[in-house]
């Protein structure tokens, strides 16, 4: 027979879903009646006669809303619970009145359900459970009156005591806990059978149901306890306990209801653990991190001893998980992470910070110069080299460092110094460390100041190109120009490139920067072309930046395109580096670019680390000779003899020669010597204006057909 459920609620939305999930729980489950007042409620719990004649079976569960229109909260619970004690109720609530409703489950109910939260499966199920416990309270409390609270946890461990605190009742889950049979446990004192201690000091935990029995009243273990079987192996458990009372109302024993939370517990402490750890490198995270330094700032302040803070930051990271995948580039963390670990004391930390920075708190030094003595090992230690999935990779670290309480005596600000600290390191070279200074921070300013006008500078069009001519050294022709950029500060004057792009760069500039420059100096050049001045090449600078994005060569497609200018006229330079380092996806972007028809310069040759074998693969039209090489070229040094081999080798690879930065004529003579082909430099024009060299053509065209 489906099993009798009245609802008492008024709210009509809420009470047809509650009454509908009942009835749609299964064919024959339930059978709802529903009233709107508690006083019809009361009226039906009351047996009025009219349930007889309609042949009504009795009601098996109570489904009531504390807020009705003629009573509300509390007393709504009560006035239902004296009509029909011995019926189960289950308590609806709105979140705000939550607290009331757990008063009501400690007052009789048997649970409670947020209205908000009903579904079609917490609300039969909550019924029928309590419908079952109750069918089986009744039966058990003619059987045994003494166990009638342990009909309340049905699935729980269950073990009852008299009031000597003697074993009287295990239930099989009680019995499979602890390893005793209910036969064998009987009459024992609850301490030979429950052994219970605290998992984290091992101390005994006291008898609980001596506790409940001694208070008559309901009572729980302390957290984080951990019962011992028989055996010895383990549960982590919880417990409530409760006394029992005969008919009398007399305290005449004890039952405890527990759980094995062993999983549960394991869980919340892997849940602990992944919030305060990088789930990549299993190191503490930046939360973790944040509480680990300020409890040593507090305990270095304390005991009146020094602490330093390392902040590293992998160099040109970013460069590893563009070229070779994010999945390499999570491993090569992995890898630094452990090679970090073993660079450092257990006491001190290591932290992974985000991305590819990563925080080292070295808990006690006696000197700042310990600080850098673990900074010079793990640079050494890191830049071993690296053999993940076939690929030999090395990388070097920036570390900056802080120490307290000269550099900080709070965590906030060493972290920041030691982080500015880093970024100063870079500016250095990378590869090292720096300790902060006190100046640091006022760059750090300029800094931010400087990247807030370099982020305006393309609005407010201040910057300007400039074009200085490369020269043909037999005929003395103007066979090309190389632009280069300046930027026309508002407050500054002009800066030179070295001035803001490696700053660019570092900000992510450089692209939109780059593509502003190639689009005005194409534009140039196609006026040039129109002007009947002699053919000569334009050649723009490329930063590995530039080449790397991948829409570079889409980008140089469009910008001839909008131009007119034809491609054979562009040359584009790039520096040795480019060619070093992922030379499969800086191939496949220069067999690109030649397939659109440019040229391709490599800018600064000689200062870098590209082979003979990396001009013979990739498509290279010419060569740039560095002007360092020029600076004793006349003072019998080998410097002649280099510059010799080098233009002797890229004729032999059918490659331009450009020599860079000429500057006298003694200069001049000995490349000329060497039957080098061009030059460029301030011996023949500082670079110019384009009206300027516009005007430079035409008297080299004039000086020519004279």
């Amino acid at each position: 027979m489906p099993r009798q459920v009245l609802l008492i609620c008024d709210e009509l939305p809420g009470a047809m879903l509650a009454r509908d999930i009942l009835r749609d729980a299964g064919p024959g489950i339930f059978e709802v009646e529903w009233v709107r007042r508690c006083a019809d409620g009361i009226a039906r719990l009351a047996g009025d006669e009219s349930r007889a004649r309609d042949g009504r079976a009795d009601i098996e569960a109570v489904v009531v809303d504390l807020a009705l229109p003629d009573t509300s909260g509390i007393d709504t619970f009560d006035q239902v619970f004296r009509a029909a004690p011995q019926i189960p109720i289950l308590v609806l609530c709105a979140a705000h009145i939550e607290e009331i409703a757990k008063s009501a489950v400690k007052g009789g109910a048997q649970d409670f359900l947020l209205k908000e939260r009903l579904d079609s499966y917490s609300l039969p199920k909550a019924v029928n459970v309590m419908i079952e416990r109750a069918v089986n309270a009744e039966a058990l409390f003619e059987q045994r009156e003494r166990a009638q609270v342990t009909l309340n946890s049905i699935g729980d461990a269950v073990i009852s005591t008299d009031v000597d605190g003697r074993v009287t009742f295990l239930n099989p889950v009680a019995e499979r806990l602890t390893g005793w049979s209910a036969g064998e446990a009987g009459g024992r004192a609850l301490e030979d059978v429950f052994r219970i201690v605290d998992a984290a000091d091992r101390a005994v935990v006291p008898n609980p149901m001596a506790l409940a029995i001694r208070q008559d009243a309901t009572v729980s273990l302390t957290p984080n306890c951990v019962l011992i079987r028989r055996d010895g192996q383990e549960f982590a458990i919880e417990d409530s306990v409760a006394p029992i009372h005969d008919r009398k109302g007399r305290v005449t024993g004890a039952v405890m209801v527990f759980h094995d939370v062993t999983e549960a517990r394991a869980q919340s402490l892997r849940m602990s653990y992944q919030a305060q750890h990088d789930s990549l490198t299993n190191l503490s995270n930046r939360m973790l991190m944040n509480e680990q330094l300020t409890q040593a700032v507090a305990l270095a302040h304390r005991n009146r001893h020094k602490m330093a803070v390392l902040f590293l930051d992998i160099d040109r990271f970013k460069y590893i998980n563009d070229s070779l995948g994010h999945d390499i580039g999570d491993r090569l963390l992995q890898s630094v992470a452990q090679r970090l670990l073993q660079c450092v004391r257990n006491s001190d930390t290591v932290s992974r910070h985000g991305g590819d920075e990563f925080v080292i708190l070295l808990t006690q030094v006696a000197h700042a110069q310990d600080a850098a003595v673990c900074a010079e090992k793990i640079l050494r230690r890191l830049s071993a080299p690296y053999c993940i999935d076939g690929h030999e990779l090395h990388v070097t670290v920036s570390i900056g460092i802080a120490t307290n309480p000269e550099d900080g005596v709070d965590a906030k600000d060493l972290l920041k110094n030691a982080d500015l600290a880093m970024y100063h390191a870079k500016k250095h070279g990378r590869n090292n460390y720096q300790f902060f200074q006190a100046d640091m921070n006022a760059r750090a300013v300029a800094r931010r100041s400087l990247e807030h006008e370099l982020r305006h500078a393309l609005e407010n069009r201040e910057f300007v190109l400039l074009f200085q001519p490369t020269i043909n050294l037999a005929t003395r022709a103007v066979t090309g120009a190389e632009a280069l950029i300046r930027w026309r500060h508002p407050e500054r004057g002009l800066l030179l490139p070295e001035q803001f792009l490696p700053f660019a760069e570092e900000c992510g500039y450089i692209v939109p920067i780059g593509r502003w420059v190639l689009r005005n100096a194409c534009r140039q050049a196609k006026l040039w072309q129109d002007t009947c001045l002699p053919p000569m090449h334009l050649a723009v600078n490329v930063s590995a930046l530039e080449l790397r994005d991948k829409d570079f060569v889409s980008g140089v497609r469009a910008i001839l395109a909008a131009t007119g200018l034809e491609p054979n006229g562009l040359v584009l330079e790039l520096t040795e580096t480019v060619l070093v380092r992922d030379t499969e996806s800086t191939a496949q972007v220069l067999k690109a670019l030649k397939g659109l028809g440019v040229q391709l310069a490599l800018d600064d040759f000689g200062t870098g680390f590209s082979s003979l074998s990396h001009l013979q693969r990739f498509p290279i039209d010419a060569l740039k000779i560095d002007q360092s090489f020029l600076w004793n070229l006349t003072t019998g040094s080998d410097d002649a003899s280099i510059v010799g081999a080098v233009i002797g080798m890229a004729d032999s690879l059918r490659m331009r020669v450009v020599a860079e930065g000429v500057e006298t004529a003694q200069q001049l003579a000995v490349l000329q010597e060497q039957s080098c082909p061009e030059a460029q430099g301030y011996y023949f024009s500082r670079p110019l204006s384009a009206e300027d060299l516009t005007g430079f053509l035409w008297r080299a065209q004039w000086k020519q057909s004279a």
